[in-house]
């Protein structure tokens, strides 16, 4: 767990805070950047138009990627009334986010091969491969399709307009659901969250 090397090793607890900043703001900022593009001036607006750590992080949602090993950003606003595309101009925005953490893994997943011969135990080594694993985790995380993750509006983009009102529901209790599932995950013992993070990480470091 990564709070337990805030005790054994405070060095590498801040090179894996700095792991999991960047990605969110990125996360976030992709957001930003493609309502921008799809002719939406709120981003920018409220600031969000930035690589600024500051304008994207949600204390909460670093605590939680701390101590729990799952987290998210502070959420970026969009009018969709503004945007081009007003049917999929939202899943566009949404899976913005969870593209630009598939992005930096094959990015910094190429620069960790070149480096790897420095040893596990190197700084750089530590803080690439805490890159790549925090990057697979937000990307999973954001592709549940329960509100308000970005998977859910990438669904909702597709699904009719007659399930409108299940939409509506679901938007409206998604979080409750999502954070019941997470704690019966965790209570129960199940670690569905942790298999599936754990086991894309395995593949994805097996090719670096």
């Amino acid at each position: 767990m990564i709070l337990d090397t805030l005790f054994q090793n405070p060095t590498v607890f801040l090179v894996w805070l700095a792991a999991i900043i960047i990605p969110i703001a990125l996360h976030e900022f992709s957001h930003a950047l493609a309502a921008t593009l799809q002719g939406d001036p709120t981003p920018k607006s409220m600031g969000r138009l930035t690589l600024n750590p500051l304008a994207h992080i949600d204390p909460m949602g670093i605590i939680l990627l701390i101590v729990a090993g799952f987290g998210w950003g502070k959420p970026t606003p969009y009018n969709p009334m503004n945007l081009k595309n007003h049917r999929f101009g939202p899943a566009i925005i949404a899976f913005a986010g969870p593209l630009s953490n598939l992005i930096m893994i094959l990015i910094f997943g190429l620069f960790l091969k070149t480096v790897i011969h420095l040893g596990a135990e190197n700084l750089l080594v530590i803080f690439l491969a805490a890159l790549i694993q925090i990057n697979i985790i937000l990307m999973i995380f954001n592709l549940i399709p329960i509100p308000p993750l970005d998977g859910s509006k990438v669904l909702f983009s597709f699904l009719p307009r007659s399930t409108q009102d299940i939409q509506m529901r679901l938007e409206r209790f998604g979080p409750v659901l999502l954070i019941g599932l997470i704690l019966i995950d965790q209570i129960s013992g199940i670690g569905l969250f942790s298999w599936l993070f754990r086991g894309l990480s395995n593949y994805v470091f097996s090719f670096f």
